[in-house]
C-alpha cells in the first residue's frame, strides 16, 4: 500500500516486485527524465491489469462508506447532545 504518496512522486529504485514494476513501466513509457512517477504506475496497471485496479478501487469504496458510517456514529449523538443542552439553556 502506498501511503502519504503523491501521483506525482517518483518511484526510487527497489528490488523485488517494486523494482519489477519500475522497470516495466520505465521501459513501456520511456519517460524523459528517466523517472517513473507513481501515477506512470497507476495508469500502467491499469492498462495492462485492469481486474486489479478495479478490485483495489472497490476496496476503497467500500472502506469510505464504512469510515463515513463510524464518522456520523461519532458525531450524531455529540451533536444531539448539544441541540439538548442549547434547548435547556433557551
Amino acid at each position: 500500500m502506498i501511503n502519504d504518496a503523491g501521483l506525482n512522486d517518483v518511484i526510487e529504485e527497489s528490488e523485488g516486485l517494486k523494482g519489477i514494476l519500475t522497470e516495466y513501466v520505465g521501459n513501456k513509457l520511456n519517460p524523459k527524465d528517466g523517472n517513473v512517477t507513481i501515477d506512470m504506475l497507476v495508469e500502467t496497471m491499469s492498462s495492462d491489469f485492469p481486474e486489479l485496479i478495479l478490485v483495489l478501487a472497490e476496496e476503497n469504496y467500500i472502506r469510505g462508506y464504512q469510515q463515513a458510517l463510524d464518522d456520523m456514529q461519532e458525531i450524531l449523538p455529540a451533536q444531539k447532545r448539544k441541540r439538548e443542552k442549547e434547548f435547556l439553556t433557551e
